[in-house]
């Protein structure tokens, strides 16, 4: 039987390593995080090969002096925390006391340190968790930290890495998380010896915004005033119901200076825009968040991404109050008139109605208001003798339907031999267009666009958009790198309208992103790819009783007609006996 051993400093710090330290994104973050603490007015950063060779941060905070130098790679030691009380207030982003020796234990380490009124610096070098004899050397106020060879003794670590492209693209997205979060810090990031990102300090969190977001999306922000409740303070911006995406890749908190998310203030956002989103899709905002530290719990979680609020509802009706004040119109001044109208009311079909006396009353025309949305419509169109049968040698039998109507644009009604048949329209053309996508071979019909279009994404976006170019070419989009967040459209599916191009590829990255995600494979297989082309395809056009027999005909010439790509089913059968026993008739 095994004895109880206790472990090394060096395991242990490895082992802690294993919970803070993921990939070089992870480094970075713990390295800033300590620069920001630190009182940084500029924060330098510089990587190779996506981390993994080379990364150094360098700031110019306080400093340490030769003695926290060295203490600061003991495990939990740390500057910030002194007793057990302090944990119910934590207002610096880090605290643990153990990002350092962590690091240091999966890789070459080198710090250089000096305080503002210090004569010269400290130079503290680890390798693979042995400290080697701290020297004086000159160097500038402030501290420079230099990761090389991350996990160079931790293979099984290393192989889980990604692609360079891929884990510098978390490492730009990491940046840009805490650039948006002090826009009073000047940000400076090179890789491979090419500057991407430059950003001097400002006082205005809308020029950092427009400058992280491009030039669309900075001109159409909505600003979210300064709104407090009960001490939860709520200000930022955030962007119209028409850019929202799928997933909550671009919704941006900041809780106390510090990047976070939590499901409490994504669901306030989605709440806030009272169904004017699509389903499935979140609004984009940037939102900063300030509160008495001892109401949210920031130790839930070992990198410090999630946050536990204390009054969550709260938190939630402040968020709520702030979005909606910031996307309710301006109300419009009515002018002021002599006239004193006369009002009376009467009783019209068993409910009230103001009358005004048309003597005295202007002529003013009041729209109603659309009925609610998820009020069923019924449409009836008379095709009593349309009927619909497709036979072929090679085809499924197709029943015959009478097309009966629509049920609120969503559904299709039809009458069959054993009952009632509804068809769902666009899971119908899913499934079409994608066998034809498969029969066509291994590409899509595709044109050239007069302009090219330039999409902006997110620099994890334009990674994935890289690394799988050939198989959006495949879909018909032909696409090159424009510098930066930028893509450019040179050609695009001859299926899709000019207008359609830029929205149908943000669609179509948003569905293979989370795929891509899951993934151990670096190629998506073309089947999957085209089932999500179709998904997009099958939303460009609407559809109306009188196309159904064409789409009917259509459907049944596909090899599995009864359901989509996805296996949902694209006909529904309610029998009569079904129907007569919700009638109580059977």
């Amino acid at each position: 039987m095994p004895t109880v051993e206790v472990m090394s400093e060096t395991l242990a710090s490895q082992v802690a390593a294993g919970e803070v330290i993921e990939r070089p994104s992870s480094v970075i973050k713990e390295l800033v995080e300590n620069a920001i603490d630190a009182g940084a007015r500029k924060i330098e950063i510089e990587i190779q090969r996506g981390g993994v060779a080379m990364l150094r941060v360098r700031d110019d905070g306080c400093g340490m002096s030769p003695a926290d130098a060295v203490r600061s790679l003991e495990r939990h030691a740390t500057s910030k925390l002194r007793t057990s009380e302090d944990l119910n207030g934590i207002a610096t982003l880090g605290f643990r006391g153990e990002a350092l020796p962590s690091i240091a234990s999966v890789a070459r380490f080198t710090m250089l340190t000096s305080e503002a009124d210090a004569v010269e610096g400290t130079e503290v070098k680890v390798e693979g968790g042995t400290l080697r004899e701290p020297r004086a050397v000159g160097c500038s106020m402030g501290t420079s930290i230099e990761v090389r060879d991350l996990f160079y003794n931790v293979p099984a670590r290393k192989k889980f890495l990604k692609a360079e492209s891929t884990e510098s693209a978390h490492i730009e997205h990491q940046i840009r998380l805490h650039a948006l979060c002090t826009p009073g810090i000047g940000w400076v990031l090179r890789k491979d010896g090419r500057t991407v990102l430059d950003l001097p300090a400002t006082t205005d969190r809308r020029v950092r915004i427009e400058a992280m977001t491009g030039g669309e999306s900075g001109k159409a922000l909505i600003e979210v005033p300064r709104h407090e409740r009960r001490g939860t303070v709520i200000e930022g911006a955030l962007l119209p119901a028409t850019f929202a995406r799928r997933g909550r890749k671009h919704q941006y908190v900041f809780l106390n200076g510090r990047p976070v998310e939590d499901n409490t203030i994504s669901r306030a956002l989605k709440e806030a825009f009272k169904g004017g989103l699509q389903e499935g899709l979140q609004p984009a905002a940037w939102l900063w968040i300030s509160m008495d530290p001892a109401m949210v719990d920031v130790n839930v979680h070992p990198a410090k991404r999630e946050v536990r609020f204390a009054d969550p509802a709260q938190v939630r009706i402040a968020i709520m109050d702030a979005v909606e004040g910031a996307l309710r119109p301006a109300e419009v001044a009515v002018p002021a008139t002599d006239f004193q109208p006369s009002v009376r009311l009467d009783v019209v079909g068993g409910s009230q109605q103001v009358v005004r006396d048309k003597a005295t009353t202007p002529n003013v025309v009041v729209e109603s208001p659309a009925p609610p949305a998820k009020e069923l419509a019924w449409r009836h169109e008379e095709q009593p003798e349309l009927e619909v049968g497709v036979e072929g040698e090679d085809e499924v039998a197709a029943p015959d339907f009478r097309i009966v109507g629509a049920l609120s644009d969503r559904y299709a009604l039809l009458e069959g031999e054993e009952g009632l048949v509804l068809l769902e329209p666009k899971a119908a053309r899913e499934r079409i267009f994608y066998e034809r996508l498969l029969e066509g071979g291994d590409r899509i019909d595709s044109q050239g666009l007069l302009v090219p279009v330039l999409v902006e994404l997110d620099v994890r976006e334009v990674d994935l958009l890289m690394r799988h170019r050939e198989h959006f070419d495949q879909a018909g989009f032909s696409l090159e790198s424009f510098g930066g967040q930028t893509v450019t459209i040179s050609s695009a599916p001859a299926f899709l309208e000019s207008e359609g191009v830029k929205k149908s590829l943000i669609e179509l990255v948003d569905l293979v992103i989370d795929r891509d995600g899951a993934s151990k494979v670096k190629r998506l297989a073309y089947e999957g790819f085209c089932a999500k082309v179709c998904q997009v395809a099958a939303r460009q056009d609407g559809w109306s009783v009188s196309s159904l027999p064409d789409l009917l005909a259509d459907l049944f010439r596909c090899d599995l007609p009864y359901c989509d790509p996805a296996g949902r089913p694209t006909l529904v059968q309610i029998s009569y006996q079904d129907l007569d026993r919700k009638f109580g008739k059977g």
